[in-house]
């Protein structure tokens, strides 16, 4: 595992980290997962998830998981997967899923994560950073707003291929 410590300038309280997952953090993701996609109302298959949390820590090319903590607790997670755009140039990224505990939320973790995954994107050559927020979840639209995301009047729309 290697771990970030948000600096001084990032308006971090010195204690909040970034820890790149390993398989060994598979069981306290699939927590975490668990309790985001319910708050989501995602259905949870937990054995699809475990799947594809191995697949995606073993395959560094494809993208990131790291576990946020905050002091001695893990108090959400952070998984970014990687692509290419025509439209932006080059690599992009995409944050497939942002999670924090309830009581960690509005408390200027979400702006770090934010802003920790923009300055891993950056170099690590990506030109563009995009992700998904249910319409409903007007708290999460405020933040990313404020982190610099927009809102291109365009849908995401998804074909899932099964298995």
């Amino acid at each position: 595992m290697s771990g970030f410590s948000p600096g001084i300038g990032d308006g971090a309280a010195m204690n909040e980290t970034f820890t790149t997952a390993a398989a060994a953090d598979i069981d306290a993701l699939v927590a975490l997962v668990q309790q985001f996609y319910a708050h989501e109302r995602i259905a949870f298959d937990e054995a699809r998830v475990r799947a594809a949390l191995a697949a995606l820590i073993d395959a560094p090319a494809l993208g990131c998981v790291w576990l946020i903590g905050r002091g001695a607790a893990v108090v959400g997670y952070l998984v970014v997967t990687f692509g290419f755009s025509l439209e932006y140039g080059g690599r992009d990224a995409f944050i497939d899923e942002l999670f924090l505990l309830e009581a960690e939320r509005g408390q200027g973790l979400g702006s770090l994560a934010l802003a920790f995954t923009a300055d891993h994107c950056r170099a690590h050559g990506v030109r563009a950073l995009h992700l998904e927020v249910d319409r409903l979840n007007t708290g999460a639209q405020r933040l990313y707003q404020r982190r610099g995301f927009s809102d291109h009047d365009r849908y995401l729309m998804t074909r899932p291929l099964g298995d």
